[in-house]
């Protein structure tokens, strides 16, 4: 017990340390010493848990995305009740607990690898929900399911990265997810005010 919460310490040390770096001197130039150094392990310590620093980056990047599917799982299974924008509010709840790490991977560190790796996921669970939901309600989808999840996705992912890289956020968490689920019921041509809004 005590060997697991002293390898959990560790992992969240060496997590932070590269986090912390990534903003401070983008990645391509970090080493293992200097994260080891700024987590106060020893670099056989390091060694001992990830082969190198890219190694760390994916294992953290798959942490995230593990612990986001935990939150979202539960609100996936709610297929029936249409677009409830309620996994958009934990994404974005979920972001502004972890801002750090969500700003290292959305601005695309690591040769976009993570970017890629977490955009991939999103894709993927995001087209499972709308395929499901699709039998649900027996409507035949006029685009692709996957290419209907890449632009939805692309859409969030944009936002969230605008949303989070401002000192102070320009709108609630809340308030940001209900304007892309008004885009994403409504479309374009509503939200740029050339329509009149839904009743």
């Amino acid at each position: 017990m005590a060997e697991d919460r002293r390898t959990r310490r560790t992992r969240r040390a060496l997590r932070d340390a590269l986090v912390a770096l990534i903003l401070e001197r983008g990645y391509t130039g970090l080493t293992v010493e200097d994260i080891a150094e700024r987590a106060d392990v020893a670099r056989a310590t390091f060694y001992s848990h990830y082969r190198d620093k890219d190694d760390l980056f994916t294992k953290v990047t798959g942490d995230l995305l593990r612990e986001l599917d935990e939150r979202l799982h539960p609100l996936a299974e709610e297929t029936g009740t249409g677009f409830t924008g309620k996994p958009l509010l934990e994404l974005f709840r979920h972001a502004e607990e972890e801002r750090d790490l969500y700003r290292v991977i959305l601005r695309g560190e690591g040769d976009g690898k993570a970017l890629r790796t977490f955009g991939d996921e999103s894709v993927r669970r995001v087209a499972a929900v709308f395929t499901a939901r699709a039998e649900h309600s027996r409507v035949a989808p006029r685009i692709p399911a996957d290419l209907l999840a890449r632009a939805w996705v692309g859409e969030q992912l944009a936002v969230l990265h605008w949303w989070l890289e401002q000192d102070t956020p320009p709108m609630p968490a809340a308030e940001a997810a209900r304007m892309l689920l008004d885009l994403a019921i409504h479309g374009r041509y509503w939200a740029s005010g050339l329509t009149p809004p839904a009743s």
